[in-house]
């Protein structure tokens, strides 16, 4: 991912070796700047395979989220089916009640009336 865009390693810049001619420049400076260099550059490698760590970690809880919100929302849907087919129940069952209420309340007024008549 990273190592497309980064082209020297730390033990590139370590190992690097300057020419020395009369006029070059002084070995020790070269070496101090290097090390500090060196320093960064493992910083940012740490940096880098910390945020990997990260992205793992946070890649999977957001696969674990994306699977929970799946889950609730077919259990959702689930209980809205069940909900509606159970209100029908609900309402048959009612219904049937009432019919046989009505019949009890009628048909013993029906019956009455008849025994009367």
């Amino acid at each position: 991912m990273y190592g497309d865009k980064i082209s020297l390693t730390i033990e590139d810049i370590l190992n690097k070796d300057f020419k020395i001619d009369a006029r070059g420049f002084r070995p020790q400076e070269v070496d101090r700047f290097l090390d500090t260099i060196i320093a960064d550059y493992n910083e940012y490698n740490n940096m880098i395979k910390e945020y990997r760590k990260e992205i793992s970690l946070l890649n999977d809880e957001n696969t674990r989220l994306k699977n929970e919100l799946r889950r609730l929302k077919d259990n959702i849907s689930a209980a809205e089916k069940d909900g509606a087919h159970g209100n029908t129940v609900n309402n048959v069952d009612l219904l049937r009640r009432l019919s046989q209420l009505e019949k009890v309340v009628f048909g013993d007024n029906n019956n009455n009336n008849g025994n009367k008549e």
